[in-house]
This record gives C-alpha cells, sequence and structure tokens, in this order.
C-alpha cells in the first residue's frame, strides 16, 4: 500500500545488490511512495549484481557507479545526480559495508590489519566523506533525511561478528557527531537504524549466521524483522513525517535490543538438557 510518503521527493540510494538487499527493498517502497532517486554501489557490485533489474523496476532509474571510500567518485555522483534529479536532495540512503577479515575467515584474535583498515574505511568512514561531501555541495533540502545502516554488535558482543562490530560502533558516531553539525547548518537529519539479523547476500556471510538468526527470532518478542519491514521503516524516516528525528540509532529488531532471556529459548534449553 503508497501513501505517497516520498511524492516529489529526490534522492540517492547506495548498496543495492540483488533481490536480497535491504537497499533493493528501499528503492523499491522509495518507488512506490512516489521518489525519484539514483541507485549506486560499487563498480565490481554493479557488475556482479542485479542493480539494472531493479532500475526498471523503479521506473527507469538512473545507476551511476561510485566507490563509496573515493571522494572524487562521490562529489561527482552527488553532482550528476542532482543534474539527473533536477535539484537538491531530500534523502540519501547508506547501505555499504563489507569486511575482508569476515569474507577469509579470520579470527578476531588473529585479525589482518590492513583488512581491518579497509573494514573502517569501506563500513564506517565512507558515511563520513558522504556526509561531507553532500555538506560541501550544499546538496541536501532544508529539513533533508540522510540514513544509514547498522547494527546491535555496535553496543554488544557477538564474537563472529569480528571487525564489522568496530565499524558498527563507528558508523553510529559518525551519526551522531554528523547530525549534529548537519542539523544547525539547514535540519538536515542524519540517523541509523539497527536492523535484526537480515538474510542479505553480505549478512549470510558471516560465521554461524543461520544459529543466530533462529536464537535472534526466539528471543525477540516480535521475532526478526525482515528486510521489506526494515524498508518500511526506512521509509518513515526518509519522510517529513520524521522532520524531528535526528543524531539516533533506532532500533528495528523486534524488541531484540531489550530482551535477556524468553521462554522459547529458557524452553529450548530444558529439552536439551532433559535429552542428556
Amino acid at each position: 500500500m503508497s501513501y505517497n510518503l516520498l511524492s516529489g521527493k529526490k534522492g540517492i540510494i547506495f548498496g543495492a545488490l540483488d533481490e536480497k538487499s535491504i537497499s533493493w527493498a528501499v528503492a523499491k517502497r522509495a518507488h512506490e511512495e512516489g521518489a525519484t532517486f539514483v541507485l549506486t554501489n560499487a563498480p565490481i557490485a554493479i557488475r556482479m549484481g542485479n542493480i539494472s533489474d531493479l532500475a526498471q523496476q523503479c521506473g527507469g532509474a538512473r545507476v551511476i557507479g561510485a566507490d563509496a571510500t573515493v571522494v572524487s567518485d562521490l562529489e561527482n555522483l552527488i553532482n550528476q545526480s542532482m543534474e539527473h534529479l533536477g535539484g537538491k536532495l531530500d534523502f540519501v540512503l547508506h547501505s555499504v559495508g563489507m569486511s575482508l577479515n569476515v569474507r577469509k575467515k579470520r579470527p578476531y584474535t588473529n585479525l589482518d590489519y590492513d583488512f581491518m583498515h579497509k573494514t573502517m574505511d569501506i563500513s564506517a568512514i565512507s558515511f563520513h566523506k558522504l556526509l561531507q561531501s553532500l555538506y560541501k555541495a550544499d546538496a541536501m533540502v532544508a529539513g533533508g533525511s540522510v540514513l544509514t545502516l547498522s547494527y546491535m554488535a555496535a553496543q554488544r558482543t557477538f564474537p563472529d561478528y569480528n571487525d564489522m562490530a568496530e565499524a558498527k560502533a563507528m558508523l553510529e558516531s559518525i551519526t551522531r557527531s554528523f547530525g549534529y553539525h548537519y542539523g544547525i547548518k539547514n535540519r538536515v537529519r542524519v540517523n541509523s537504524i539497527s536492523q535484526s539479523p537480515t538474510q542479505t547476500t553480505a549478512g549470510t556471510g558471516v560465521g554461524g549466521f543461520d544459529s543466530f538468526y533462529e536464537f535472534s527470532d526466539k528471543i525477540s518478542p516480535l521475532g526478526n524483522a525482515n528486510a521489506a519491514e526494515c524498508a518500511d521503516y526506512c521509509i518513515t524516516l526518509l519522510s517529513d513525517l520524521t522532520r524531528m528525528v535526528t543524531m539516533q540509532n533506532l532500533f528495528h529488531d523486534g524488541g531484540f535490543s531489550s530482551m535477556g532471556v524468553s521462554h522459547r529459548i529458557m524452553d529450548r534449553l530444558d529439552l536439551l538438557q532433559s535429552a542428556e
């Protein structure tokens, strides 16, 4: 169902790779809600993924490649997007993250520090580079919204999440810090969403994902939030309905972040103990 929440609004959506991507779901919902936007990803991700299919589903949205860690790429993306869309941007979604330590299955106690630097640059510092590029270009309309995606490992320990936990902690700090400066400049909102474990291409690459996904689903009163549900929440934060919400890390996790233990988990443990 469409509510026209983004009618007439223009933006940029980062990170759509395939149908499993949260940003893919956001793009489809943004299109349904009346937005026009540019889709972007790293050139290699554009070649490997299905973003051209998404562009067709979103009314022929333009696709512009950009490496989110390269400032000149971001500046070019912003300038081309404003020219293509016919003015300043109302919203930007940053959905960018990758860890070579996770991909290479290196344990947290034996990290490759060059890999870790890349993790931080791709998954966190890229957000600062994006915000700074938008800020310097005066690319956002007054009251616009910039949104990024985080995970609860920024606050709690999830052993196999590895150096992505540090990246998400930095990402949320950048959200708060730049949110202040952008707010006083022209009331631009900057927020992060801390989403449930989600069965994306990137998420399922984390060690033990399937077991943790089931654990999270059983401990959360509402269960895990899926990508489509996260997209719905993103739309509200990109809309004018949340014009006084900024510098926040907002949990969208079915209640997981407030739980200690649940009856379903205790029942499962009782069954295991009785089987021993």
